[in-house]
């Protein structure tokens, strides 16, 4: 029987806006709405939440009776260091009195996840980068980013801190762009409980291979946690997993599997127009499928294969494990 846990971002289960459905895809939701729809879904045991809480003024403990009603635990919590407030950088804005504000929320969510027993703390600095040439001094702006995370490693070295990598988006070109340029830094800041949550999605994105991106991290020590969706490559779609890149996608989890890495499977998507329960099952559905392939392929003869670079046979064994047929 599967021990395999399955999780889901909490935004999986709000409503939506983008600049052209300003009105949002759908009714407003509150962070207790959605835990509650995160319950319907049957296999979910964990999500990340944001802080603060979206839709209301509730308190850890309100957040804490809701999500014991559906069964559930907190893998995360999700800073919003990516607001309004923040529009010219988190730990890189200009302004210092800005950047104390980021360190204090940071802070404040550091508390949350203590009082969850959660695994970490995510970091996804969307606004920290550039967007014109010249805006910006680089060697600077890169200090401020590593500072920024360090100093709160630092202050919290009980806790795990994650850095969420992602190319663009909301800034043109975001400081931890690349899973190279996010290792190199956290290389630099030096610290044990600094890591990577790889987005498969942001991989695509970024025009990387998820399972090599997947094996750079590994290779540091570094891969902290992981999530899933899909996309068209290129942009940021959060579409179901394995929509789009099945085969890709299947790698991925290959890779983990051949490193011994155990940890949640998460959901990261963005079901503007779909409903929220259905999209979560579905995707579930296919991780359940390549939890079956990863028993059924045969990693001595794909070792074999991948030694004579033989594309097609490799390709034949992940198939038949993955879709099933002779």
């Amino acid at each position: 029987m599967s021990t395999q846990r399955y999780g889901a971002g909490i935004w999986h289960f709000a409503t939506y806006v983008d600049r052209y459905a300003t009105d949002g895809y759908g009714d407003p939701r509150t962070i207790l709405d959605a835990i509650e729809l995160a319950g319907q879904v049957g296999d979910i045991s964990v999500v990340d939440l944001n802080y603060p809480f979206f839709g209301g003024d509730f308190s850890n403990e309100q957040v804490g009776d809701a999500l014991a009603k559906q069964g559930l635990g907190v893998i995360g919590i999700t800073p919003e260091i990516y607001t309004r407030t923040f529009a010219k950088g988190s730990f890189t804005n200009p302004d210092p009195g800005v950047r104390r504000l980021a360190h204090e929320l940071v802070t404040e969510a550091a508390r949350v996840v203590r009082h969850f027993g959660a695994d970490y703390v995510k970091l996804w600095p969307g606004q920290d980068g550039w967007d014109y040439p010249f805006q910006v001094d680089h060697g600077a702006l890169w200090k401020l980013s590593l500072d920024g995370v360090g100093q709160l490693a630092e202050e919290n070295p009980d806790l795990k801190f994650v850095i969420e990598y992602k190319p663009r988006e909301p800034r043109v070109h975001m400081s931890f762009d690349s899973v190279a340029r996010t290792l190199l830094g956290i290389e630099r800041i030096g610290l044990p409980n600094v890591g990577i949550l790889l987005d498969f999605g942001h991989a695509l994105f970024g025009g990387e291979s998820p399972a090599d991106s997947a094996q750079l991290a590994i290779d540091y020590g570094r891969l902290f946690g992981m999530d899933v969706n899909d996309n068209l490559r290129s942009w940021d779609d959060d579409m179901v997993a394995g929509t789009v890149h099945p085969i890709e996608l299947f790698e991925f989890f290959v890779t983990l599997r051949r490193n011994g890495w155990e940890g949640v499977w998460q959901l990261d998507q963005f079901p503007f127009r779909e409903d929220s329960v259905v999209a979560a099952r579905s995707a579930i559905d296919f991780l359940k499928r390549v939890e079956r392939g990863l028993d059924r392929l045969d990693l001595s003869a794909l070792a074999a294969a991948q030694d004579r670079q033989d594309a097609m046979a490799a390709l034949a064994l992940a198939q038949r494990a993955l879709f099933g047929g002779e």
